[in-house]
């Protein structure tokens, strides 16, 4: 098969090809495992963190990609609740122990043991993969293969995300960087909460404009302040600057979710929090980490009810590099996929 292979950690703006397109065996699955032949693979922003080495370490040489889509070719013996020929998603949750108290919490996102899909096991960046049945999910009908891939992380994080804001119907919310996941999440706003306004910071014009057209009522840059204050601000950006700028922009007792695995940069220099004007009033940060089955389950629920169409870029498996170097730097438009 064909894969799209790391196999050292590199600075993008120095190296531009950091993945090797390499022939591979087919894997095998084992007895609990599916092994599936993959059609589409979203590209995503913890990729570059990967690559760049601000996640845990991979296991070199690992093959990326964890917004996969497929069907399946083969089963192991023991696999019985999937079959031949369904069509199943894999997201960036590739296992956990099942056995801690968060496991058996349903928050198999904080097992100390959790593996992610293309950082801990090869993942979609390729023609096969393999997964446990148990970490596979089916996928709704109503999407293509190339619209699916993008909700099994970028929507299912931005779910996950909304969520934790506790965000009421009627309470503005404002969101910090507007990539993937963010477009996303406006969508699943305008379905769930429609009295409330979204507002969106973004580093460049055509980031705004887009999220003018998909229904912000107001968007601009990071360093602005809104024409309200808000009771909620998802950031999704991989630096500092946004942190500081949304916590300015947030109302009294509001919260701020941080969707990233990493920041970029030296936090010490560039993490200048003013008590008074960015913390002060009880508001509240908290972070999110991963996602657990259950996260990808509801929402592609949710998704096919609102019939959600993710904003896509079409990339073939060789071109990953270059889909990579438009994420880094800055050339988005909706989620990026390969297309096997």
């Amino acid at each position: 098969m064909k894969a799209m292979v790391l196999k050292k950690l590199c600075n993008l703006r120095e190296n531009r090809t950091p993945l090797e397109l390499m022939e591979l065996p087919v894997p095998v699955p084992d007895q609990h495992e599916i092994l599936l032949k993959v059609s589409a693979c979203g590209v995503c922003h913890t990729e570059l963190d990967e690559i760049e080495g601000r996640t845990p370490p991979p296991q070199l040489p690992i093959i990326l990609g964890h917004q996969v889509i497929g069907r399946v070719e083969a089963i192991g013996h023991k696999v019985n609740t999937i079959k031949i020929g369904d069509r199943v998603g894999v997201a960036w949750i590739f296992c956990a122990c099942g056995q801690c108290k968060f496991c058996l919490e349903g928050n198999e996102n904080l097992c100390q043991t959790f593996q992610a899909t293309g950082r801990d096991a090869n993942g979609g960046y390729a023609e096969y993969m393999t997964v446990t049945e148990s970490f596979a999910y089916p996928i709704p009908a109503v999407f293509k293969d190339v619209q699916a891939a993008p909700l099994l992380c970028a929507g299912a994080i931005g779910y996950r995300s909304l969520r934790l804001t506790g965000l009421k119907d009627g309470q503005r919310l404002g969101l910090t960087g507007f990539g993937a996941s963010a477009h996303l999440v406006l969508k699943m706003v305008r379905y769930r909460y429609p009295n409330s306004e979204v507002y969106v910071f973004a580093r460049n014009e055509e980031e705004r404009a887009f999220a003018r057209e998909l229904g912000a009522v107001w968007a601009g840059a990071t360093t602005d302040r809104a024409p309200h204050k808000l009771q909620s601000i998802i950031d999704t950006t991989p630096a500092w600057e946004p942190i500081v700028e949304a916590l300015a922009n947030l109302e009294s007792g509001g919260r701020l979710v941080i969707n990233a695995i990493r920041k970029e940069g030296d936090q010490r220099s560039l993490l200048n929090l003013d008590y008074p004007q960015h913390l002060w009033q009880e508001k509240e940060i908290k972070t999110v980490a991963n996602i657990t089955r259950n996260d990808v389950k509801e929402f592609l629920i949710l998704a096919a009810e609102m019939n959600i169409q993710p904003e896509v870029q079409m990339f073939a498996l060789e071109q990953a590099n270059e889909a990579l170097a438009e994420l880094k730097l800055g050339k988005i438009r909706g989620a990026k996929v390969l297309i096997m």
